[in-house]
This record gives C-alpha cells, structure tokens and sequence, in this order.
C-alpha cells in the first residue's frame, strides 16, 4: 500500500483578508488612531477643549489637531465648535459611544498587564476637601510613597463637589453620610460634629446646658446660602428622640472648618465643627466640647468615604491607598 502523502493548505497571501480574524483586519491606519478617539472623547465628556487638554496633560491645540486629524482620515465632521460652546454632532456622539466601551476595556487590560507585572506604579489623581486634605490625607501621603515609590499622586484640594469621571479623578475623599450609589464607596472612618468654644469664652459668656440657650451666644455659623441655624437631636433611654432646631448669629461665617475652628480658638465664639478639624484641639484643652448629651445633625456627614468611579476593575493602586488612607486617617477618630 502507497504510504499517505500529507498535504498542505497554500499559505494565504498578504492580499487576501478571507476568514482573517475581524480584530486584525483593520484599514490602515485605524490602528493608529487611539490618540485622536482619546481626545474626542474627552472633548465629548468635557464639553470643552481647554478642559479635555487638561485632562489629558496635553496642549489645547495638540487636542485640537488630533480631532482634525480624526475627522481628516474620516471624511467627515464629528465637532461643531463656536466661538462660545463645542459640542459633538450626531456622527460624533455615535462614534464616541461605540469606540467608548473599546478603549475602556483596552485601558483596563493594560492596567492589569502593568500590574502583573510587578511593584505599582503610575499616577492616581485624588480630589479632597481642603481642611481635610491638608490635615489628613496629604501628611499621611510620606509614608504611602515610602512603600510605593513607582506611585505619583495629583491631589487637588477643593470643597467643590467634582465629578470624577468627566474631570479625570481617580479618588475622591469626601464626608458624606450618602456615598452616590453610581460609584465604589469605601468607607474610611466614622465621624461626627463637636460643638466648641475656647475656655476663655466659656469663662465670660458661660457654658450653654441645652441648644436653645445658643440663642444668646455668639456662634460661629458655616457659610451656607439661607439662614444660619443648628439642628441637634437626643436621645433617651427606650424614648423617641428629641430634636430641635436652633437659629443662630455672631459676628463672624465662613466656609472652612480650619478658619471657624482658629476663631473658636481665639474666643470669638461657639463653633460646630467637624471631629477632623477639632479633635487635636479637644484633647490638648484649647478647644472644649460642649452640649455632650446632645447630637448635631444634617450639618457634616457622619462618616469619611473614599470614591472611585464605578468600574468592574478597581486599580491596584487605589486600593493600595484606600487601604493606606484608612489606617492612617482611621486611626486618629
């Protein structure tokens, strides 16, 4: 019997795309224009130039440019732009919500590649109220970079609710007592609101022994829109709690808990702060806490949270700094 002779398939030639992997069969030069889909989703999610320039550590016109380039090798426009707005048009947002999901998942993987591959490294960039960023998280950050030297880290210090997603954060620190359900909430820490006033002003004006007795106090309000007035809430023993609303005045308001606590602490009056901008305050005796059998409510929130844009992945270097900051700053309340 004739011995089998093995046959072999052609080789296919550079020229035939028939049964190619669709992933692979791309016109030339879409593969290149990861940079400019970038951009325009930015440009999409900003709804400006200067800000999508921004987040992406880029020049306003280098942005500008790759979205030319894009509408160039598209043959078509994807970006109205006037002398006061940008907005993309029909194509554009089409395009956006298809290449979106893509360049995501692309991210991720890539993110993951890095972090299989060894120490963590990269930049996460953190937005945290300014007393509390100052007071916490930036002085617990030395020891972080001790143990994660490849990490950098961007942290803006605002009390302006950012969106993190549209303006690129990765974390944001912020004291809630309702974490947005849209986003991963790690809780931090508890906390609570401390009524106080300098022992020098108790002297003079006497220690208040229940809220309505504020009436007659100076007090040192938040600087909030509408009237400046303080809720306070107690509770008994197998009782429904008692609650009260307490309008209050005095000669000085501001939005900073550092600004209220330094004016509590030169006599100016009573100040209702958060524990993180008291508490050193509190134990040292420059600061005493009054109305203890009592509870402020609704002002401050009553826990400290970290928040990550919700994703299926959460990047191991915001875990390692939520792990960090919940020591650190848990560890003190």
């Amino acid at each position: 019997m004739p011995s089998p002779t093995a046959t072999r398939s052609p080789a296919p030639t550079s020229s035939s795309s028939e049964g190619a992997d669709p992933v692979l069969r791309v016109e030339a030069r879409d593969e290149l224009l990861w940079p400019q889909l970038q951009a325009l989703i930015a440009v999409a999610r900003l709804g400006s130039f200067t800000q999508a320039a921004q987040r992406l550590g880029l020049s306003k016109a280098a942005v500008s440019q790759r979205i030319a380039d894009l509408e160039r090798h598209l043959d078509q426009q994807l970006v109205q732009r006037t002398t006061r707005s940008v907005r993309l048009n029909e194509a554009g947002l089409r395009l956006v919500e298809q290449a979106e999901p893509g360049l995501a998942l692309l991210t991720r993987s890539l993110s993951e590649a890095r972090e299989a591959a060894g120490a963590p490294r990269g930049v996460l960039r953190v937005t945290a109220p300014v007393a509390l960023g100052r007071q916490h998280v930036a002085p617990a950050l030395p020891a972080f970079f001790a143990r994660y030297p490849e990490l950098r880290i961007e942290l803006d210090l605002s009390d302006r609710l950012v969106p993190l997603a549209q303006e690129g954060f990765d974390l944001a620190i912020r004291h809630t007592s309702a974490p947005p359900e849209t986003h991963v909430a790690f809780k931090l820490c508890g906390s609570r609101a401390l009524l106080t006033a300098s022992p020098a002003y108790l002297a003079q004006a006497g220690t208040p022994r229940h809220p309505a007795e504020l009436a007659r106090h100076r007090c040192l309000p938040y600087l909030r829109p509408g009237p400046a007035q303080w809720f306070f809430e107690r509770r008994d023993d197998g009782a429904d709690p008692e609650r009260l609303r307490v309008p209050v005045q005095g000669h000085f308001r501001a939005s900073n808990s550092e600004v209220l606590r330094d004016a509590a602490l030169s006599g100016l009056g009573l100040a209702l702060l958060p524990d993180f901008s008291a508490r050193d305050a509190v134990r040292d005796g420059r600061l005493v806490e009054v109305l203890t059998d009592w509870r402020a409510v609704g002002f401050f929130g009553d826990a400290i949270y970290a928040i990550h844009p919700w994703s299926s992945h959460t990047p191991q270097g915001v875990k390692l700094l939520v792990e960090h900051l919940k020591t650190a700053i848990g560890a003190g309340f």
